[in-house]
This record gives C-alpha cells, sequence and structure tokens, in this order.
C-alpha cells in the first residue's frame, strides 16, 4: 500500500452549538468526501448530522448539558482505570452510554454503506446500530447487513466470541451467529458479533470486527458507531496495524465553530518531525487508555501547589492523568482543581467570581485579563492560550474557567486532559514508540 494511504488525512468539521440562534436552514452543506479525506461534525451542535435532537436549546443549556455528560464520562474512565479487564471487542454498558465528540463519516459492507463513527481515543469499542434492531435510535442511518455481500457473522463459541461481555449459550456444535447482551440501568442491548469490509477515506479494513446491534430498550442505545482509537488488541489501531502502524495524530478546530477544519492523520507518514513528547504509561488494567505523566501546572509564572499523590501514576488504582477526546472540558481531581482554581482567582484581581455558568464555578462578568495556564509533563510542557482555557457566555459577558473537579461525592483518581484544552494542537499518539507529542498548530481557519 502506498505512503498516501498509509497517511490518510481526515478532514474535521466541528460543529457545534454556539446558541439556539442558529437555524438548521444556515448549515453549511456537508462536503463530499474525496481523495483521503473524510468529514467530521460534532455530535451536538446545530449542524448535528445526528438531527436537530443533538443539539443544545441554549448556549447556557448546552455548556450544562456537556458538563453532566463530562461527569458521566469521566465516571466511565475511572472505572476503566479501577477495575478495568482484558479486552472485549463489544462495548460495555457504561462505553455505550458514553456521548462522542467527533464523529467521522465512513463506509461499511460490498456495496459501501454510509454511516457515521465516532472518534473515541479512550475507547476499544466497535459497534453499530443495524437494520431492524428494536428500539435503537432513528437519528442515524443503521447498517443493513443483508445487504453486504462481504457481511460474516462471528460463529458462537469461537474465541472472538469469548471477548464479547454475556454471550449467549453456544449449544453442542453450533455453528449460529455469536449473540451477546448488555444491560445497565434501565437498558437492555442484544446484538450479533461481526465482520464486514471498513472503508476509511480510500482504505479498505476487510473482515472488521464490531457489534451489530439487534434490540435496545432504555436510554443506553447509542446513535451511531464507534470507531475506537484506543490501544485493546481489537481496536481500530490493532485492526489496521499494518497499515497505520498504530499511529495516528489529530488537531482539533475551536468547537464553537461551523465551518473551521481540522485533521486526523492515520500512519507515519505526513507527523511532525518537530515535536515536544512525552512518554506513554502503562497501565494493565486498561491498556487502550492513554495515559501521560503529568508533573505540574504553571498558572502565569507560578508552579501551583499540587500534591504530589494527586497527579501520581498508579496502575494499582488506575491514578493518573489521561488523554481524551470523548471529554470536552478538562477534569482535575478536586486537590489539583483548587490549587489551579485559587491560582486562578487570585490572579484575576478585582473581580469578583461569579454565580456558575453551565457547571464552571469560577466565572466572571466583568472584562479580566486571564492568565496563561501551562500544562508540564514528563520532557514537555503544553502551553494554553485564552482560547484554550477560557469558555465565554453567548454574547461574551461572562467568561468562566474551562476546567472543572471531579463531580461531587465521587472518590476519582483520575485526571482527565480533555478536547478544548486540546485544541489548536496537533497531538501525536506513536503507540510503537510508546510517546504522545504536541505542538501549537493553528487548524483553526481565519
Amino acid at each position: 500500500m502506498g505512503g498516501a494511504m498509509l497517511s490518510s488525512i481526515v478532514a474535521v468539521l466541528l460543529v457545534v452549538a454556539g446558541g439556539a440562534s442558529t437555524a438548521a436552514s444556515s448549515c453549511p452543506a456537508t462536503p463530499p468526501d474525496t481523495g483521503a479525506t473524510l468529514q467530521v461534525s460534532h455530535a451536538f451542535g446545530p449542524c448535528s448530522p445526528l438531527g436537530p435532537s443533538a443539539g443544545a436549546p441554549s448556549w447556557a443549556g448546552f455548556l450544562a448539558d456537556q458538563s453532566a455528560r463530562d461527569a458521566s464520562r469521566l465516571l466511565y474512565l475511572d472505572s476503566l482505570a479501577v477495575r478495568g479487564r482484558a479486552y472485549a471487542p463489544i462495548a460495555s454498558g457504561r462505553q455505550l452510554l458514553q456521548t462522542p465528540t467527533y464523529v467521522v463519516r465512513a463506509r461499511l459492507g460490498t456495496p459501501p454503506q454510509p454511516l457515521l463513527l465516532a472518534v473515541d481515543t479512550s475507547n476499544d469499542a466497535a459497534w453499530i446500530p443495524c437494520s431492524g434492531c428494536t428500539g435503537c435510535p432513528t437519528s442515524a442511518s443503521p447498517f443493513n447487513p443483508s445487504a453486504s455481500s462481504s457481511f460474516r457473522p462471528v460463529p458462537c463459541g469461537s474465541p472472538l466470541c469469548t471477548q464479547a461481555p454475556n454471550p449467549t449459550p453456544c449449544s453442542a456444535n453450533s455453528k449460529g451467529p455469536c449473540g451477546f447482551s448488555l444491560t445497565y440501568a434501565d437498558s437492555s442491548l442484544q446484538a450479533a458479533l461481526s465482520q464486514d469490509a471498513l472503508a476509511v477515506a480510500t482504505d479498505v479494513v476487510k473482515g472488521y470486527t464490531f457489534g451489530c446491534l439487534q434490540r435496545a430498550t432504555g436510554t443506553a442505545a447509542p446513535p451511531q458507531g464507534l470507531l475506537g482509537l484506543g490501544r485493546g488488541p481489537l481496536s481500530f489501531l490493532a485492526q489496521t496495524k499494518d497499515t497505520y502502524q498504530s499511529t495516528f495524530s489529530y488537531c482539533l478546530p475551536s468547537f464553537k465553530s461551523l465551518n473551521f477544519s481540522g485533521t486526523l492523520r492515520l500512519g507515519r507518514t505526513g507527523q511532525p518531525q518537530r515535536i515536544k513528547t512525552t512518554p506513554l504509561l502503562a497501565n494493565p488494567h486498561r491498556s487502550s487508555l492513554y495515559y501521560v505523566n503529568m508533573t505540574g501546572v504553571r498558572v502565569g509564572k507560578t508552579v501551583v501547589p499540587i500534591p504530589p499523590s494527586a497527579l501520581a501514576f498508579d496502575p494499582a488504582t488506575g491514578a493518573g492523568t489521561v488523554l481524551d477526546s470523548g471529554t470536552m472540558f478538562t477534569r482535575l481531581v478536586a486537590p489539583a482543581y483548587a490549587a489551579v482554581r485559587d491560582e486562578v482567582r487570585r490572579r484575576v484581581r478585582g473581580a469578583h467570581a461569579v454565580s456558575s455558568l453551565g457547571g464552571f464555578d469560577t466565572c466572571f462578568n466583568v472584562t479580566v485579563r486571564w492568565p496563561v495556564v501551562t500544562l508540564l509533563f514528563d520532557g514537555a510542557q503544553v502551553t494554553l492560550p485564552e482560547e484554550n482555557v477560557v469558555i465565554r457566555s453567548t454574547y461574551g459577558s461572562t467568561s468562566c474557567l474551562a476546567m472543572a473537579a471531579a463531580p461531587d461525592g465521587v472518590n476519582t483518581v483520575l485526571n482527565v486532559i480533555a478536547s478544548m484544552q486540546q485544541q489548536n494542537h496537533r497531538v501525536l499518539f506513536d503507540v510503537p514508540n510508546g510517546r504522545v507529542g504536541f505542538a501549537r498548530e493553528r487548524c483553526t481557519a481565519a
């Protein structure tokens, strides 16, 4: 396969809600996929391909909703880190409840059927809502297995089947499909482990393994499929390692933009040569999470007094820091967040914090000069300009620190560096060489 195909470039089109005033009629037409380019849309914006229901009713409402989603996702990531298990190719109930930030258009089957896949760096899961699924959301077009000549069910009792959660017991000498079921809260899901050809940009992954959802009750059914970019043995990276060498990078544009684009690059070709890197850390309980060693946070010129235990990596407990594309706003364990928040408030002199906006507790309703925040890692530091640190109300009258602590009453051990803090940076995930890299890159077009 040629170098260009080893470095497929996925264009990112981010369409997050900036307020209820954006009408569906003003949404730009989605450009067609061309060459090695796929279009990516934000799952919750007014121009979301999942439909109007995916958008927030107002900017404050969107912030509150997203803060709740982030809190839920933090619990999910924390549970993976602490109570991880061997990789399962089908998502658990918690995984299915997560709401991804970015969705990419891809094609599945022969002839190819268009579908949406969520881009998620902390997930290995591979699942697709299939036609005939009872109770699945109707906001995304399902995959029709009967229309694909390359579709193959995974046999019951096969090695892949044994890795699925709650697999349906196989009868003696059974050659039927591998079924599984999941329950979570009021939700029940049933699916079949399957394989088919997945087209990503100009490349085709033959025999891509995924769960074909067949039945859903409750609220946990996902509206679209998932492109898991974690490090598990049956993640997208593992299934394409001969093509992309378990290497990718992305640059995410401003999340309030309707029309600006960034890139997701798959493979070694085209990756930045001059980039600050920090080692990837391994957690045997959840090998897919991208752990890094964050050693501190600097606000202005002051390294804030965070207890070392709040940042320390501990595989036994799952404590540490991960990079995650599915969380929108960075979440820090309580002592770390308190240290950052207090120093920010101290530096914003002459202004008093106002009531929270959408779950953020350090907000000001007057014009203030926000300090620069720098994340310190082992061997690298990432300086975040104001656009990566501050979230503003619809009309810009209120501005808030775009970070938060773990939800009240939850003893989480995980710090999550989220997508807003990664925006307009080239973030490189080089799994074979065990490193993550950061380079400032203005991918939000002027």
